[in-house]
């Protein structure tokens, strides 16, 4: 059993570590919403983009561009796997790690060559432990991303794909769908697929152009590819914060919990050594008399 000191020595320990804790789940409060605020901005942007595009494609005009390219059969992709640089967050950087090594097993089973790309340091240091060959990492990114690093991804990846360089471009991210559900999806970039529910509502629509579809297509696309990786960033920050608040009450409540019985357990020895010594005293006044 362990002694009063000992006790006492490891419930102040659990303090500590509870202050800890409980600081790091307000700062990862006060960020979370800062990111979720920065998602609900940008998600407009992005959903007007969409319509505008499935609009003109859905016009029967025939527009040639290369990020239009249909791939009739795919012999390289890419895959950006999107993670955050710091742990303590729950699974949120191994469900990326698991669902990417598991998307790049999926296409190399079928002769695929995959050129992995990876975000954050967590995914960077699984990768290089088990051997797994990446292309690049980024880790620069930190909490609050730009819209310049998104460009840098799509620059990179849309000069690849239009030089046939690449045949398809996946981003794995951890999805904001709201403060109670986050979950790691695959999303691909390009080829560029339209949605159909957006495409069937604009077909219905006569709509003129000026100064011509082509053109303004052409501006579109390279934006919308842009936007695509932007939202990810700002979705898989507003997720990994989420994770760490909801990791660190949970470390919180636990060390409470811990609290509480470190405290019992000091009652109760506190209480047989009394006793014990009563009983000394007792036994020893007895012999004496």
């Amino acid at each position: 059993m362990a002694t009063l000191r000992e006790i006492k020595k490891r419930t102040t320990a659990v303090k500590n570590t509870k202050q800890i804790t409980s600081t790091m789940e307000m700062v990862a409060t006060a960020k979370s919403k800062k990111a979720v605020d920065r998602v609900h901005a940008a998600q407009p942007y992005a959903h007007k983009i969409k319509e505008l595009i499935a609009s003109i494609s859905s016009g029967g005009v025939t527009i040639k561009n290369p990020l239009l390219r249909k791939v009739e059969k795919i012999k390289k992709v890419a895959i950006l796997a999107v993670a955050g640089n710091r742990g303590l967050c729950g699974g949120f950087n191994n469900n990326v790690v698991k669902m990417a090594i598991k998307r790049i097993e999926h296409w190399k089973s079928q002769g695929v060559e995959v050129e992995a790309h990876l975000v954050g340091k967590k995914v960077k240091s699984v990768f290089t432990f088990q051997k797994v060959p990446y292309e690049k990492s980024y880790t620069h990114i930190q909490d609050s991303p730009n819209y310049e690093n998104g460009l840098e991804f799509s620059e990179y990846f849309m000069k690849a794909f239009t030089e046939e360089k690449l045949d398809r471009v996946e981003i794995i991210y951890t999805a904001y769908k709201s403060s109670s559900e986050q979950k790691t999806v695959t999303e691909t970039v390009m080829p560029i697929e339209i949605e159909e529910d957006i495409k069937e509502k604009k077909e219905l629509v006569n709509t003129i152009y000026e100064p011509d579809a082509k053109l303004i297509l052409d501006s579109l696309l390279p934006r919308a590819i842009t936007t695509v990786f932007y939202q990810s960033l700002l979705e898989s920050t507003a997720s990994e914060q989420i994770a760490r608040r909801i990791a660190m009450k949970n470390a919180t409540d636990a060390a409470s919990d811990m609290i509480k019985d470190l405290t019992r357990a000091y009652n109760r020895a506190r209480q047989a050594k009394i006793t014990q010594e009563i009983s000394e005293i007792v036994a020893g006044a007895d012999a004496i008399g």
